[in-house]
């Protein structure tokens, strides 16, 4: 296809003093919009990611949000890297959420996986993907896809990209070749003692049309990406001035506490208002099809006035299910044998038939919920056939896109403002904006803004969960202990596709799965798949040592001959953790490993029993990502992981019965606190392999790596979690539980 002067790749316009770079290409409709929302006076950006002003500043546009991960330090560094920016002057802000930033580079990347795109061919790719983005209303922060999309395919492109402008407009004014100029640290310099600021320079190269594929540095190169730079959010979340949503504050602003049936799927049949309209301070009693929602002039009076009601509901038929009812489902469905093949090498029915010995192990996994420390919030205001929206949201654009289809209006209809976000772990992504949708029908009937909060007990019974799941595992091995075939069904597949596969040398090998099982509101759950994958997997792999009496390391260190990464990987954390020599009396080590978000990553993690209580004491991590863009932000992200993924194996539980869920609070949903958190190591390996991810990976393995500790310590195998539920020392289940 034919791309004309205004289809362009990569895009400056020059204006007073200014320069705009936007990796994106975009209709020439979007560019007006673009000004609108972003350019200072006399500019014109284009999807504009880079913009320098006359004081040499850089600002970086950054369309993902920051929940934690550092992405709004760690893509400008990107950006900044390649556009030779002195680092003290540069700056980010959110990207807005329109159209003119939909998220064309993170899908570029990610649809092209390990492929390479011809030079040929890539402008057609991106206005593919551009086209793509636009109607997916793409802008969404989740998949651990930030830094190994956006960045590897935009920020850094769109960094170089600046750069070549800059230095062609240098050559130009100086009448010099290209290749004597130097740019360096936001400076453009040449030999004969010329020199310009980017913010002197920068009106003349936005005249200049910038490179489709601009050359980018060798990592020997590179002064900022690989540094421990501090994140730009931290001061604000540190001070105080940084604004969730639950400090929002408005003029004329009302607080609404929601209920919502507590039996998924049911419905409203009716709620006497008398009880919350005769307390101080409330103003309205809304009625929505599956909810009931009480607005008053702050949120504690709303949260008690909401208490005093007695809603009747019509439970409908899910208020059958319980867990054992769920779980039976599942057993049932495996029992069934109808199951849909994921992947598979060789013929591992007919290696498993052959086979001289089969082990066999089943494993189970309860929902699990989210519990941000932030709950679920989001403020709205109609003002005639105009919405304006509040709140933390894991995709600005999709979450805008929402709101409009929601409230039955044009997208220009409709502002989205961002506030900082108090935590997302997969509940703040567009699949599961309900509470955008309840604060819209709770606004249409208030005046003025009104901001709706889930309380606990609310965010804690009405999340998309982390689904259940059993699996079942067979094994058979060779007289030298080798693994001759492998077979792992399991009940629900959801994201991403590779969380079944294995690394390991296994010739027969196959994953098969059941649908249909689960009856409760999926959503994703930090590691998305990989966080029951490798408890299954791993728990295994760990059994299978032990039926060929071999120990775990070295035992998946022998099935690593075609997997290097991952065997430096698992290496680098024995050697990390001194996995052989002994550890204190009375204490044990587990070892596990997965690939996840394509970054590998391997975990020991040594524990011991105290008065019958599991203590997790220390935590190895050795991971390859490829590249790290900044060392000190994946490392927490590693170690934040592995808390995360922790917590679940030890107490992580959502029950059902009746058709609601049994928790309510962190009383009954307990999480690690600081007393009884690990002390953590975290080792980086650098490989050069393709940029992975840093927020989910250190999820997936940890809890394998404990259970597979309590087994060298106790000789009891555990295949069920959370731990909370055993007796650790004989393997029991608890009657309490």
């Amino acid at each position: 296809m034919a791309l004309s002067r205004r289809l362009v790749i990569f895009g400056g316009v020059a204006a007073a003093g200014g320069l705009a770079v936007g990796y994106a290409l975009l209709p020439w409709s979007t560019l007006d919009r673009a000004k609108r929302l972003i350019a200072k006076p006399g500019t014109t950006p284009l999807s504009a990611w880079v913009r320098i002003g006359t004081d040499n500043t850089v600002t970086v546009f950054v369309p993902h949000s920051e929940i934690g991960q550092g992405v709004h330090t760690s893509l400008p560094m990107m950006c900044a890297e390649e556009l030779d920016a002195d680092w003290s002057l540069v700056g980010m802000e959110q990207a807005p959420p329109d159209m003119a930033f939909a998220n064309g580079a993170m899908a570029l990347e990610y649809l092209r996986g390990d492929t390479s795109i011809p030079s040929f061919l890539l402008g057609t790719a991106v206005f593919g993907t551009r086209k793509i983005a636009e109607y997916m209303n793409l802008q969404t922060t989740g998949g651990s896809m930030s830094v190994r999309t956006t960045g590897v395919r935009g920020m850094r492109v769109a960094g170089a990209a600046a750069r070549a402008m800059l230095i062609k407009a240098a050559a130009a004014a100086w009448g010099v070749p290209e290749s004597e100029i130097v740019a360096k640290q936001s400076r453009l310099s040449h030999a004969s003692g010329k020199s310009a600021t980017y913010g002197e320079m920068a009106a003349a190269a936005a005249a200049f049309d910038p490179p489709i594929d601009p050359p980018l540095k060798a990592k020997k190169d590179y002064t900022i990406v690989g540094k421990p730079l501090p994140r730009f959010d931290i001061p604000a979340k540190c001070d105080g001035t940084a604004v969730y949503g639950l400090d929002l504050r408005l003029p004329g602003m009302s607080h609404a506490a929601i209920a919502a049936c507590p039996v998924f799927g049911g419905t409203l049949v009716s709620v006497n208002e008398a009880p919350a309209m005769a307390m101080r301070g409330v103003k309205k009693v809304v009625k929505l099809p599956a909810a009931v929602a009480v607005v008053a002039d702050n949120t504690w009076r709303a949260k008690e006035a909401l208490a005093a009601l007695s809603p009747v509901w019509n439970e409908g038929a899910n208020a059958a299910h319980t867990q054992a009812s769920i779980f039976a489902g599942m057993e049932k469905a495996l029992d069934k044998g109808d199951l849909t093949e994921d992947n598979a090498t060789g013929d591992v029915d007919a290696a498993l038939k052959s086979a001289k010995g089969v082990i066999e192990a089943s494993y189970r996994v309860p929902y699990l919920a989210h519990a941000t420390m932030e709950v679920m919030n989001c403020t709205a205001h109609f003002e005639g056939d105009k919405l304006t929206v509040w709140g933390g949201f894991q995709g600005g654009l999709d979450a805008r896109a929402r709101a409009a289809k929601f409230a039955g209006l044009p997208m220009e209809n409709v502002t989205l403002k961002y506030t900082t976000i108090g935590g997302g772990f997969g509940r703040r992504l567009p699949d599961y904006y309900d509470y955008i949708d309840k604060a819209i029908a709770v606004a249409r009937q208030v005046e003025g803004p009104v901001q709706v909060v889930f309380m606990r007990e609310e965010d804690m019974t009405q999340d998309f969960y982390r689904h259940a799941s059993v699996a079942r595992m067979k094994g058979a091995l060779d007289d030298k202990g080798h693994v001759t075939a492998w077979l792992h069904t399991f009940t629900e597949k959801h994201d991403p596709p590779e969380a079944v596969y294995v690394n390991y040398d296994f010739a027969n090998r196959a994953s098969r799965y059941a649908s249909g099982t689960n009856p409760i509101p999926w959503g994703a759950w930090r590691s998305v798949d990989h966080t029951q994958q490798g408890f299954f997997i791993e728990s295994f792999m760990d059994e299978l040592a032990h039926a060929a009496g071999q120990d775990p390391f070295e035992f998946r260190r022998a099935h690593l001959a075609g997997a290097p990464r991952h065997k430096a990987v698992l290496e680098a954390v024995a050697e990390m953790s001194g996995w052989a020599t002994p550890p204190a009396a009375g204490r044990a080590r587990g070892i596990a490993m997965r690939e996840a978000f394509a970054t590998v990553v391997a975990q020991v993690a040594e524990v011991s029993i105290q008065d019958g209580a599991l203590r997790v004491h220390k935590l190895w991590t050795a991971s390859d990502p490829g590249e790290v863009v900044n060392p000190a932000t994946f490392t927490a992200q590693m170690e934040g992981g592995a808390i995360y993924g922790l917590t679940a194996a030890l107490y992580g539980e959502i029950a059902i019965d009746k058709g609601r869920v049994v928790q309510q609070n962190f009383t009954d949903y307990e999480m690690v606190r600081m007393a009884d958190a690990p002390e953590q190591h975290v080792r980086i390996i650098e490989s050069g392999a393709r940029t992975g991810g840093a927020g989910e990976p250190g999820t997936a393995p940890v809890a394998a790596a404990v259970c597979n500790a309590i087994f060298a310590l106790t000789g009891q195998r555990i295949r069920e979690l959370p731990l909370k539920n055993f007796d650790l020392t004989t393997g029991k289940k608890l009657t309490a539980a």
